[in-house]
């Protein structure tokens, strides 16, 4: 599921904002809210991408955010030809928002 980053203003609290790192330079951005994860869009419902993490830190300055992770997973197991896991191998790293 999505929510349009303008939505993401009027909310009174977000539990989580994760900032995924996708590739070497290439971020987009998730939220929880009540328990559920939403991928955050712009106005024209095109995940909110960003080539640069404080870039995307600074979007999150002006919402009411709990906590903000930087989130990776990794492809390792699937590159050497391991089985498929059953459970997320997601590290995510606590991050601070000036």
């Amino acid at each position: 599921m999505t929510i349009r980053y303008s939505s993401l203003k009027s909310m009174p609290g977000i539990d989580k904002a994760c900032i995924h790192s996708l590739d070497m330079s290439l971020y987009q951005l998730s939220v929880v809210i009540d328990g559920a994860e939403l991928y955050v869009t712009d106005d024209d419902d095109r995940m909110l991408r960003s080539i640069n993490l404080c870039q995307m830190q600074a979007l999150l300055e002006d919402l009411p955010v709990r906590e903000t992770v930087l989130r990776q997973e990794s492809a390792y197991d699937e590159m050497v030809g391991q089985s498929e896991r059953l459970c997320s191998n997601a590290m995510e790293i606590p991050l601070r928002v000036a």
